[in-house]
């Protein structure tokens, strides 16, 4: 039998990179799996081709910047699968912008989607969860939470945020039964893998650059049914380089 066999799971970003992988990787594992992403995306074709190869996908367009977007989303995903087992909170975007240029519009427009979407997305999740009396959350957050290149203030500021909502969420809802985590992805090629370089592979313990595997098989570990003493963390997979030391030598 499949992992998730019968489990219905939600993965927001599911349009490309880790969300794509992230559904595809659940509905190999028997889940009946909704995917949504920006209208226009390609979600309507990721979930076609889940469904040709014998899963079960439906997309749902949306913008989780908007928060009546969110609520009808989850209307559909009721209305689909009647129940919600798991969400996989992967939507997300940045704007790399010197903060003396950076517009209070476009700070807005990074927090609405990063942050207040994983909020109201978890929020309607567990509302769906709470009838069942179990659920799994996990959100995406970032190595930038911890660590940070130059003109990256509005996405950094969002994925400390997601990791301090991590937290607060899994005290709210651990009474309802619903378990709330969070990953932060370090270096995960969605492109080529085959062109990176051998420095960039050296530069990480683990010896390589990660892939959207990786991260898959987290979401599998943080949302398996019987890890429900797995509550609040947030699991850096990133081949170490966050606990690596650099120095400059002369």
């Amino acid at each position: 039998m499949n992992q998730f066999e019968g489990q219905t799971v939600l993965v927001t970003g599911a349009g490309g990179g880790i969300g794509r992988h992230v559904a595809q990787g659940y509905a190999a594992q028997g889940a009946k799996v909704v995917l949504t992403d920006l209208p226009g995306s390609s979600g309507k074709e990721i979930a076609e081709a889940i469904a040709q190869s014998g899963g079960s996908a439906h997309f749902v367009p949306a913008d989780l910047g908007r928060p009546e977007e969110v609520v009808r989303l989850f209307e559909e995903v009721r209305s689909w699968a009647g129940t919600l087992d798991i969400l996989i909170n992967n939507a997300g975007f940045g704007i790399w912008k010197s903060p003396l240029e950076l517009e209070v519009e476009e700070w807005d427009s990074v927090v609405n989607l990063n942050l207040r979407g994983t909020f109201l997305c978890a929020r309607e999740a567990a509302k769906l969860m709470k009838a069942a009396g179990k659920g799994r959350i996990v959100n995406m957050a970032s190595t930038r939470a911890e660590m940070s290149e130059p003109n990256s203030e509005a996405y950094a500021a969002t994925k400390g945020g997601i990791v301090a909502l991590t937290h607060a969420l899994a005290l709210s809802l651990g009474p309802l039964g619903v378990t709330v985590n969070c990953i932060s992805p370090g270096w995960i090629e969605n492109g080529d893998y085959g062109a990176l370089r051998d420095v960039d592979h050296e530069q990480h313990p683990s010896g390589r650059v990660g892939r959207p595997d990786d991260i898959v098989r987290a979401c599998f570990y943080l949302t398996d049914a019987g890890n429900d003493f797995v509550n609040g963390i947030n699991l850096t997979v990133d081949g170490g380089m966050t606990k690596k030391m650099i120095y400059v030598e002369d």
